[in-house]
């Protein structure tokens, strides 16, 4: 339900009224996305699950209430959600893309149902298409292997395709995360009151006030000397002014506990939580060096978490982190859903890569030793995830990338604090207002040069 309520959020709602046909195939296709979320949150849910669960069996075991919960019940679900990630990334989302861009074969009388055969054909072309891949890459790793399970699609192919899948998932999870971690204190930031020894709120909603009455005054005159501006993009900046002034009004409004008190205990938060993790990755990296059992793949056996509560949520604050991190970054940034003004198909490549990063996430937190919680099920059977030397680069990856990302962000806010501090912010503020402004003359910029 919470899956569905986003995605309704979300979608453009021009694209359901169109016809009889396109709204029920528009529906099915929202279904189909909401099933795809909804396995995405079962994935990020899942190792905080079982890790709570294996605490619960440890510390009541022999307790009546709890008998339902077991270890065929944790396992299960692991199967479940490895199973719902493959259908939906393999079969359910492969469809609902096909399905929106079909229109039938040529002579065929329109409706659903020749849309619905034409997204089966193209659907079974890209499978064989797929697994012939597959097979081939199969064949030049495991020459054997793949000889001898050439018929064995549900036990050998699948997961291969998955495991490759997964890899990617990780490696994206990679570059996203640490980018996310570094990110995240300017997202968390703009959603903040800040204190007013960092921000001059008042002076900020008079400059916004200011602008959106000029703006407003241009809009509204006949003034011929307004008329080669572009209106279409004064109405966009007027609208764009309008909720930045709205919403410094709410800032405003908040009370002195909000403003001095919540945003340093928010920030400290997020820097304990970054700062825990990158020491759990580099004492992760000497546990490599020296114990053989810090390796991914484990023997599934039950044993007492440390900190659980603090593991738990690195787990959750690494999700964020990568999810931020991904909407954030220059080639994925244009996917950003926005409300009520998303397609189908950019809901389609949302779910996907929100799936992705999700199924990914417990090989992605075993993998850099965030939980000593084994990999169950399908899950631990990637053959990558025995090899050293990649464990070890991949964790190594994550700390010196990590630390780029936030020594980046460090010198960035310095280097702007002291551009305010030396009077040079206003100046650049001013020059990049007055050269994007078309009614700019060349004269205004001259006497701004001169009377500096």
């Amino acid at each position: 339900i919470l899956s569905y309520l986003i995605l309704t959020h979300f979608r453009k709602n021009a694209e359901f009224v169109t016809g009889k046909h396109k709204t029920a195939s528009g529906e099915s296709e929202l279904w189909l996305c909401t099933f795809t979320l909804s396995v995405a949150v079962c994935a990020v849910l899942l190792l905080p699950i079982s890790i709570l669960s294996n605490e619960v069996l440890l510390t009541f075991p022999q307790s009546y209430y709890m008998q339902w919960l077991n270890g065929s019940l944790i396992h299960g679900l692991w199967n479940l959600v490895f199973l719902f990630s493959n259908l939906s990334l393999v079969f359910l989302m492969p469809f609902a893309y096909f399905f929106t861009e079909a229109e039938g074969f040529t002579g065929s009388k329109r409706g659903v149902m020749s849309r619905v055969y034409e997204t089966a054909v193209m659907l079974l072309l890209l499978s064989l298409l797929v697994l012939g891949i597959v097979w081939v890459a199969s064949a030049l790793l495991h020459d054997n292997t793949a000889r001898e399970s050439l018929y064995d699609l549900w036990e050998y192919y699948l997961p291969y395709l998955y495991s490759c899948i997964s890899l990617f998932g990780v490696l994206l999870l990679l570059l996203c995360t640490p980018f996310g971690m570094s990110r995240m204190f300017s997202v968390t930031g703009s959603l903040l009151v800040k204190p007013r020894l960092l921000e001059n709120v008042e002076e900020t909603m008079n400059c916004a006030v200011f602008e959106e009455a000029s703006l407003s005054r241009k809009l509204n005159s006949n003034t011929s000397c307004w008329l080669n501006l572009n209106m279409e993009a004064m109405k966009r900046q007027f609208v764009s002014i309008q909720a930045k002034r709205m919403a410094l009004e709410t800032r405003r409004k908040a009370s002195a506990w909000q403003r001095n008190l919540g945003y340093p205990l928010v920030m400290l938060l997020l820097l304990a939580l970054t700062v825990v993790c990158v020491l759990m990755v580099c004492f992760h990296v000497l546990e490599l060096l020296f114990d053989e059992s810090a390796m991914p793949r484990g023997m599934e056996v039950r044993f007492r978490e440390n900190n659980l509560l603090g593991r738990v949520l690195s787990t959750w604050y690494l999700m964020v982190s990568s999810v931020v991190g991904f909407y954030s970054s220059p080639l994925f940034s244009s996917m950003l859903p926005r409300t009520q003004d998303t397609t189908l198909t950019q809901i389609i490549g949302n779910c996907v890569c929100l799936l992705v990063l999700s199924s990914a996430l417990p090989v992605f937190s075993r993998t850099l030793g965030i939980t000593r919680f084994d990999l169950l099920g399908d899950f631990g059977r990637y053959n990558w995830l025995g090899n050293f030397h990649i464990v070890f680069l991949y964790n190594m990856l994550f700390v010196g990338l990590t630390s780029a990302c936030l020594i980046n962000t460090v010198t960035w806010a310095v280097q702007r604090e002291l551009i305010r501090a030396f009077g040079l912010y206003h100046f650049h503020s001013l020059l990049s207002t007055c050269l994007s402004s078309s009614g700019c003359r060349y004269s205004t910029l001259c006497s701004i040069f001169t009377s500096e």
